[in-house]
């Protein structure tokens, strides 16, 4: 080889070394924005089981609540059934007749 064919090589090499430093940094850029995106979905998914634990508790809360006027509901309905047996009682007891 004579000098001028190794002046030659010498360029392209350096050519293609320009070449793959820019596509090196290119890859770099994309890895750095597939490990933000990586962190992203890891806080998202975090963030979905707090979500998912929030709604399980507001479910409980929300039947908690909806058993509620059933419970008072049934209360005053056994409270004037009461009533009305100890009247009927009493009536019978008094001998039938009111005063």
């Amino acid at each position: 080889m004579n000098q001028d064919e190794i002046s030659e090589k010498l360029v392209e090499v350096d050519q293609r070394s320009k070449s793959n430093k820019h596509r090196l940094d290119s890859v770099e850029k994309r890895q750095g924005n597939l490990e933000q995106l990586t962190n992203a979905f890891s806080v998202m998914q975090k963030e979905q089981e707090y979500i998912k634990e929030d709604v399980g508790e507001i479910k409980v809360d929300v039947k908690t609540l909806a058993e509620k006027p059933a419970k008072r509901w049934e209360s005053i309905v056994e409270k004037i059934v009461t009533a009305v047996v100890g009247a009927i009682v009493g009536y019978l007891l008094s001998g039938g007749r009111l005063s």
